[in-house]
């Protein structure tokens, strides 16, 4: 079962230190994949849900183990160019395909049409 931490998210809501970098790097140390909102502002990327808030290289995007979200079409866009970044892109839909042909359902995640994973602000890591 893959084990999403919502924004960096595992041990519940951190607003403050939601999509920053040392708190993504935190859940991924701890082996969870990690759904991230990115935008494109300038041909740059930035992490942030609400707004635009912290730089982040094109590099680092591409770790096997983030979930791209998508959050202005630009960012989706420049994203669908780099085939290592896995991203996705949805507003008000139920559910969406991300780039590596994954459903994603917030909060489940289905691959070859079988729940594969859950993305969550609070996982187990036992």
């Amino acid at each position: 079962m893959i084990k999403v931490a919502h924004r960096g998210n595992f041990e519940g809501r951190n607003p403050s230190q939601e999509n920053s970098i040392s708190y993504i790097k935190k859940a991924l140390d701890r082996g969870f994949h990690v759904e991230v909102d990115v935008w494109e502002k300038s041909g740059r990327y930035l992490l942030g849900h609400d707004k635009p808030q912290y730089d982040v290289k094109g590099t680092f995007l591409q770790n096997k183990k983030l979930i791209c979200h998508a959050k202005n079409i630009e960012a989706f866009y420049s994203m669908l160019k780099d085939k290592k970044i896995h991203c996705f892109w949805h507003e008000q839909d139920l559910c969406t395909l991300t780039s590596r042909g994954w459903v994603w359902m917030y909060p489940e995640v289905y691959i070859d049409g079988v729940l594969a994973g859950i993305c969550s602000d609070r996982l187990s890591d036992e």
